[in-house]
C-alpha cells in the first residue's frame, strides 16, 4: 500500500470522538494552566489517527520549540513529531509546527496578494510593519488568525510558509490567553473602527467565516481553582455573545485521589485514631516520636481542604454546558514522553 493509501486508511479508522467535524482546535485558558502543553497534546492525539496536523503558536514565546526540544522555530512548517500511535495498529500521522508572527504573516499578506517581494521587505526594514500593527492592534490579530485561515485550506499558495503546498487534516491553534480570546477571534468587530471596506476587512470576513463554522472548536484549559474557573466561564459567557463555537473545558494538573471520601472525611472531622496510625507507622519501621503523628495528620487536613475546594470547583466546571475533560499531574516533570501520555488520555476521554 503506498503512502497516500495508507493515509486514507488510517483517516476510515478513526476512533469514536467528540467532535468529528473539527479541524480547527483553538486551545486557549489563563496563564499558568498549561495551555500550551493541552495544545501539544492535542496535536499529538489527532495525529494517532494517520492525520497530518499542524500545532501552531501566535504568541511570540517559542513554546513548542521548548515543549518537543528543538531550536527556535522559524516562520516555516516543519515536522517536529509522529503522532501518538493508533490503537488498532494502524500508521500514527505527523504534528507539524509553525511559530506565526505578524510581521513575516504581513511580509506573506504582501507578496500573496499585491506581489511585494522586495518592496514588502524594504518596508520591514524601515519599521513600517512593526509601526501598522502596533497602532492598529486589530489589523495585527487579523494577520495572525488570517494565516491560520490560510493553513486551513486543502491547497495551499505558493510563497507560504509551507514548502509542498499540502493541507492539513486537523490544525491546533496555541492561542491567546482566555481573557483575549474573543478579542483575538473575532477580528470583524476589533475592525469595526479601522476599517470598515477593502482587502483587509475582506481578510477579517472570510476568517470569520471559519472561526463561526462547525469546523472550529474553541476549547479551554483550567485548573481547579477559583481565579481560573471563573475566568474560564467569563470566557465561554463572552465566546456565546460574539457567536464563536465553544468546545470543551480540559481540566489540567489533577491532583491524584490518594485518599477516599471517608478518611478526608474522618481527617475533617479529627475521628482519626492517632493510636492505630502510630501503630501502622511501627510496623512499617518508623519509629513514631513525638509530634510526628499530630504532623501527618496536619498535612493530611491541608490536603482535605484542598481536596475540598478542587470537588467545589469541579463541581462548577461540569455546570459550564461544554464536555469536560481532566488531565493529571505528571510527576518527574514534563518531558516529549509525558506529552505523549497526556495525549493518550485525551484520545481516551474523546477530545481526538
Amino acid at each position: 500500500m503506498d503512502t497516500a493509501s495508507a493515509r486514507t486508511a488510517n483517516l476510515e479508522r478513526v476512533s469514536k470522538t467528540d467532535w468529528p467535524r473539527v479541524r480547527l482546535h483553538v486551545v486557549t485558558g489563563k496563564g499558568g494552566t498549561g495551555k500550551s502543553t493541552v495544545a501539544a497534546a492535542l496535536a499529538l492525539a489527532l495525529a494517532s489517527t494517520g492525520k497530518r496536523v499542524l500545532l501552531c503558536e501566535v504568541e511570540g514565546r517559542q513554546g513548542i520549540a521548548q515543549l518537543f526540544d528543538v531550536p527556535p522555530l522559524p516562520y516555516e512548517e516543519r515536522r517536529i513529531a509522529a503522532g501518538l500511535p493508533s490503537p488498532d495498529g494502524g500508521q500514527p500521522g505527523e504534528v507539524h509546527a509553525l511559530h506565526i508572527d505578524a510581521e513575516s504573516a504581513f511580509l506573506e499578506y504582501l507578496s500573496m496578494y499585491y506581489k511585494l517581494g522586495r518592496a514588502g521587505k524594504a518596508l520591514d526594514r524601515f519599521g513600517v510593519i512593526e509601526f501598522a500593527t502596533t497602532i492598529a492592534p486589530g489589523v495585527r490579530d487579523v494577520l495572525l488568525t488570517g494565516k491560520v485561515f490560510e493553513a486551513a485550506k486543502t491547497q495551499r499558495r505558493k510563497g507560504t510558509s509551507s514548502k509542498d503546498r499540502l493541507g492539513y487534516d486537523a490544525i491546533v491553534l496555541d492561542a491567546p490567553p482566555t481573557g483575549r480570546i474573543t478579542q483575538f477571534l473575532n477580528v470583524n468587530g476589533e475592525l469595526a473602527g479601522l476599517a470598515k471596506v477593502g482587502p483587509v476587512k475582506a481578510q477579517a470576513d472570510t476568517v470569520m467565516t471559519l472561526f463561526r463554522s462547525p469546523q472550529t472548536a474553541v476549547h479551554l484549559v483550567t485548573v481547579l481553582e477559583e481565579m481560573p474557573v471563573q475566568e474560564t466561564a467569563d470566557g465561554i459567557a463572552e465566546l456565546h455573545a460574539a457567536d464563536l463555537p465553544v468546545g470543551g473545558v480540559i481540566v489540567n494538573l489533577v491532583r491524584p485521589r490518594d485518599l477516599d471520601a471517608e478518611d478526608l472525611t474522618a481527617i475533617t472531622d479529627d475521628t482519626v485514631d492517632h493510636a492505630a496510625i502510630a501503630t501502622e507507622l511501627a510496623s512499617a519501621g518508623v519509629t513514631p516520636g513525638a509530634g510526628l503523628v499530630s504532623g501527618l495528620l496536619a498535612e493530611a487536613r491541608d490536603h482535605a481542604e484542598r481536596r475540598a475546594l478542587e470537588d467545589s470547583q469541579r463541581a462548577l466546571v461540569n455546570e459550564m454546558g461544554t464536555k469536560v475533560y481532566e488531565l493529571g499531574r505528571i510527576a518527574g516533570g514534563l518531558d516529549l514522553g509525558a506529552l505523549y501520555e497526556l495525549a493518550g488520555s485525551l484520545r481516551e476521554q474523546g477530545l481526538a
